[in-house]
């Protein structure tokens, strides 16, 4: 018997749709205890041809929507207490929702062979396991699954008191694979003014601190890179390369300086400068949601989301960003933002050992590999001590970098084009030409950039505690 599967279909749009009406009711007060929950699950339901038998996966993604874990089978209680009291959004962050696997047939599953670690993380009973010790949480699942049975929670929701609140202020610390992403020509000053409509305090890029770990890495280049032998993993950026090497490969996170992402040193540095202060990270990652949540990181950023969902925040609230006028400010430099791109990186850190040693003797060749199945493999010749031609490795999960990352709202290959020509509007040509960051270096102490590898404050937010 062939059961009808078309109510399923398509439906990260639904989802999408129904983290819409989640927000609208909630940020209207029209969302205040079960029976609203129950009666935006029925409203649900008969918008998209459910059948009854649907509620309990219907709820959970409602759930999934607020930051939730699903339930499966359990009523609508105290979840919205839940949120009204949450101040951050606990693990897992893929989930998976019963009732659609049971429909789906196994040979053409959409989930089937998605994972981009391809390492048997999911394995097939009634539906997918996730193995949370293996997986990456690159998202690529969940964007992946057509029936909405493998879904990243969503960290708005619990965040929608806080940007109300006269007396919390929240920062906005936007990935550089932004530009683009919400209009060709949208400008990072527009999106601070519709980030600022939303109720966030201010935008801060955060390829200025991109620029700061940049001449912290070169300068860990030059110490560490002495012979034609030696080789450096970068540790910056993305939180799947740097899970990969962790988890897999012990003896070459050795060469892996144990620096923190940019996107932990905005928060950190931020909430260093200004007190009491919430701090928010809007990018295309999935991972990244995850890497806020270790245990060694948790409390430096605070929530995070991704662009496909500050996208449909925005369209509910009637902001758009190509209307405003922008509140523009160079905060980073031309390479910091370059960071949003496969080779972004390199280029950055090889651009401040040139000018540090202009006459260096080994001199820096990288490797800029992208896609998790590539990283694989470069490890696995480093492994196993195959000759190499190069000393610097940068590795990012997503193919082109962070602009071809599962949550972006456009094509990577337009994304990569914009986020170049957002790079070279910049003034500010390499972080020793940034004066922001200079700024910020003398308001914790630091009078000489060289002092940013000792024993410092600042040497300790950039480090993995």
């Amino acid at each position: 018997m062939v059961r009808n599967i078309d109510r399923f279909k398509d439906f990260q749009e639904k989802r999408m749709a129904i983290f819409s009406e989640v927000v609208k009711r909630y940020w209207n007060g029209n969302l205040e205890d079960s029976k609203d929950l129950n009666s935006l699950a029925r409203d649900i339901r008969e918008k998209y041809d459910f059948l009854e038998e649907d509620m309990p996966f219907i709820k959970d993604h409602i759930r999934v929507a607020m930051g939730l874990n699903p339930k499966t089978n359990y009523e609508f209680s105290d979840e919205i207490e839940i949120i009204k009291n949450s101040r951050e959004v606990a693990k897992p962050i893929i989930s998976k929702i019963e009732g659609p696997c049971e429909y789906c047939d196994e040979e053409s599953c959409t989930c089937k062979g998605t994972c981009k670690y391809e390492a048997h993380i999911y394995r097939r009973s009634k539906g997918p396991v996730i193995e949370e010790g293996k997986c990456l949480t690159c998202g690529e699942c969940s964007n992946g699954c057509d029936f909405g049975a493998l879904v990243d929670k969503i960290e708005f929701v619990p965040l929608i008191d806080l940007l109300k609140d006269k007396n919390t202020k929240v920062y906005a610390s936007i990935a550089p694979s932004i530009a683009g992403q919400f209009g060709k020509n949208v400008t990072l000053g527009q999106m601070r003014t519709a980030l600022k409509l939303l109720g966030f305090e201010d935008m801060v890029e955060v390829a200025l601190f991109a620029d700061i770990l940049t001449i912290k890495e070169a300068f860990e280049v030059i110490n560490l890179v002495k012979t034609e032998d030696d080789f450096y993993l970068t540790s910056c950026c993305c939180p799947v390369w740097f899970n990969m090497v962790k988890k897999n490969y012990p003896k070459l996170f050795e060469h892996m300086p144990p620096s923190v992402s940019p996107m932990i040193a905005s928060g950190r540095f931020l909430k260093e400068l200004y007190k009491d202060i919430k701090v928010v990270f809007i990018s295309p990652c999935t991972a990244k949601k995850a890497e806020a949540k270790e245990p060694d990181l948790k409390g430096d950023i605070d929530f995070v989301l991704t662009f496909r969902e500050l996208k449909e925040i925005f369209k509910t609230l009637n902001i758009d960003p190509e209307k405003l006028k922008g509140d523009d400010k160079d905060q980073a430099s031309f390479a910091g933002r370059l960071y949003g791109r496969t080779g972004g990186v390199s280029f950055s850190v090889k651009t401040i050992v040139n000018r540090l040693e202009p006459r260096r003797l080994i001199k820096l060749k990288s490797k800029k590999i992208h896609g998790v199945k590539a990283c694989k493999e470069t490890l696995e010749e480093l492994s196993n001590n195959e000759k190499v031609d190069y000393n610097f490795v940068e590795g990012m999960g997503c193919v082109g970098g962070c602009v071809g990352g599962p949550r972006t709202n456009i094509p990577m290959n337009e994304a990569t084009n914009i986020l170049n020509e957002t790079g070279e509007d910049s003034l500010i040509m390499t972080p020793f030409d940034n004066m922001n960051l200079m700024k910020i270096l003398k308001e914790l102490g630091i009078e000489r950039i060289e002092d940013i590898v000792e024993e410092n404050r600042v040497s300790q937010l950039l480090k993995r505690q």
